[in-house]
This record gives structure tokens, C-alpha cells and sequence, in this order.
């Protein structure tokens, strides 16, 4: 898939942000996959908005989330993923299909001028705010969320992805079981400034704490909604 050249954000280095047509050839194959082996239930896409820059923040308890929320989202999503994910075939297969590579242990500044021109283009941003895969129930959230959404302006979407860890399937026993119930649940989406502009330190640690109150307050109602 074509990817744009643009100027980055670390000191006007040169990055390469990924085309919406490889994150809507992704969105295609995660529809394929998603709801050929598994039964996703959405609910609230339509609070997606239908255009303009958005993050999703989704919750991560188990590999699958990801490509769920993929094949579940009203729009294609870019993914921030670690780039210990980009090894051989598959990390070629994510680049083609729009993803983009962060590496964690460090200010990654190539990810964050890829990220923010998605945003700048008007794409969808999809992170899992808690950096890492654990109960998903954004107990612990890193910073860049609050950074992306506040340099951007962009509006985030808190996303519930619950029953991935549910079960153990029978045949592959690192997924769930075949034509399981996976339940998707969009919430409101919400600005995470004060309006204020500010880009502070201050600001932003405010920023996140606003933005962990709105997802857990997202994920408590997606679990009532569903009975998980």
C-alpha cells in the first residue's frame, strides 16, 4: 500500500504516514475474519463520528481486541503496535495495511509524527492507553493518549471490547472458542481538553486524568449493558 511522505514532528525529519486505503483493506479483511470465526456483537458505532479525526481507546485484555475492533469500527482505524509485532511476513502484512509501529521502551518520535498525520489527514487513531495487554480495565494509563488528542484536537471514542477472555478455545487455545460472542461497545465521544489550548506537562496529566475517568466510567456501563 502507498504511504504519503510528510514532514514529521521530531525537528522536521522526514516520516511516512500510511494511506487510508490500507487501513480500509485491513478494515475489509478484519470483517472477514472477525465475524467468520466469532459472533461480534457491536453496539453505539454510531457514536463513531462519521468524519473528521478520532482515536478510539480501547481496552486490552487479550491479542484479539485489536483486529475485533478492526473489523468491528464503522471507519478504518490505524493502529499504534508495537514493533515487536513487525517481524518478517506479518510486520510487512501490518505496514500494507495501514498500521503503524511504536516501539514502547522509548519517546518514539517517528510513531508520533506518523500518529498525528493520521490525525492531521482526518483518519482514526486506535490505542490501547494502557500501553500493554493486561485486565483491560484501564486501571493505569500512559500519557500519550491524553498528548495525541490534545496536540490534535482530535475527539476520542472509549471502546469496550469484552468475552475475548472469556474461554479458551478448543483448537487454538490463545483465542477464543470458534463462533464466540465477542462484544464490541462504543461510548459518547468526548474532547479531552480543558479548552484552554494548554499543551503544558500540567496540562496534559489533567488531561489524562479526565480521560481515565471517562473510560472507566465507559467500561463499568459496557458491563452492565452486556451482563459481562
Amino acid at each position: 500500500m502507498r504511504r504519503h511522505p510528510r514532514r514529521g514532528e521530531a525537528g522536521g525529519r522526514q516520516v511516512t504516514v500510511p494511506s487510508a486505503k490500507g487501513a480500509a483493506v485491513g478494515r475489509r479483511i478484519g470483517i472477514g475474519l472477525m465475524y467468520g470465526f466469532w459472533k461480534p456483537r457491536v453496539l453505539g458505532a454510531w457514536r463513531v463520528p462519521a468524519s473528521g479525526p478520532v482515536i478510539l481507546a480501547v481496552n486490552h485484555a487479550h491479542n484479539i481486541d485489536g483486529p475485533m475492533l478492526m473489523g468491528t469500527a464503522p471507519r478504518p482505524v490505524h493502529f499504534l503496535i508495537k514493533k515487536e509485532a513487525f517481524v518478517g511476513p506479518l510486520g510487512s502484512f501490518l505496514e500494507g495495511i495501514g498500521q503503524l509501529k511504536v516501539d514502547r521502551e522509548s519517546t518514539d518520535r517517528n510513531a508520533i509524527g506518523n500518529a498525528l498525520g493520521v490525525l492531521e489527514q482526518g483518519g482514526v487513531l486506535g490505542i490501547f492507553p494502557e500501553g500493554t495487554r493486561g485486565d483491560g480495565d484501564f486501571a493505569s494509563l500512559r500519557a500519550g493518549l491524553a498528548y495525541f488528542a490534545v496536540r490534535s484536537g482530535a475527539r476520542i471514542v472509549p471502546v469496550a471490547v469484552l468475552g475475548s477472555t472469556a474461554r479458551r478455545g478448543r483448537v487454538v487455545k490463545a483465542l477464543p472458542p470458534l463462533r464466540a460472542r465477542v462484544d464490541v461497545v462504543f461510548g459518547d465521544a468526548f474532547d479531552a481538553g480543558d479548552g484552554s489550548g494548554r499543551r503544558t506537562r500540567k496540562a496534559l496529566d489533567e488531561a489524562t486524568v479526565r480521560i481515565q475517568g471517562k473510560l472507566t466510567a465507559h467500561l463499568e456501563n459496557a458491563r452492565r449493558l452486556t451482563g459481562r
